[in-house]
């Protein structure tokens, strides 16, 4: 029940991060392409990267992993608000700013993860 509740605590703090950051993002570049949804989503592959990699090889508490990794992060990246705007910019015929969406997503977010981890093997 601790890790539910852990869980719950970290998804709350990352939907509220997951909203700032974005809008934050957006009200700087417009919402002429979904820079909000990329910024968010390297961000957090660049911290599940370190934070999971530091925590397996730091931490052994499954109630902090749990809340970090599972609730923190995983309701801050938003693969799913990704899918959305990457085929609303295909039904919009955007097809450009659709396939540029998908290739730094996927490009650059591997890359966050891997860097993530290096950067935590050097603690």
């Amino acid at each position: 029940m601790m890790r539910i509740l852990a869980i719950a605590a970290g998804g709350a703090i990352g939907a509220v991060l997951r909203f700032w950051i974005s809008t934050s993002i957006y009200s700087l570049f417009g919402s002429e392409f979904p820079y909000g949804t990329l910024v968010v989503n390297v961000l957090g592959c660049l911290l599940m990267g370190f934070l999971y990699t530091f925590m397996l090889e730091h931490f052994t508490s499954v109630e902090w992993r749990a809340a970090i990794l599972v609730g923190l992060l995983g309701a801050f990246t938003t693969f799913s608000t990704f899918s959305l705007e990457t085929l609303n910019l295909l039904t919009a015929g955007e097809h450009t700013k659709a396939l540029l969406n998908i290739f730094i997503s996927v490009v650059v977010c591997l890359s966050a993860t891997w860097l993530g981890m290096q950067l935590a093997r050097q603690l």
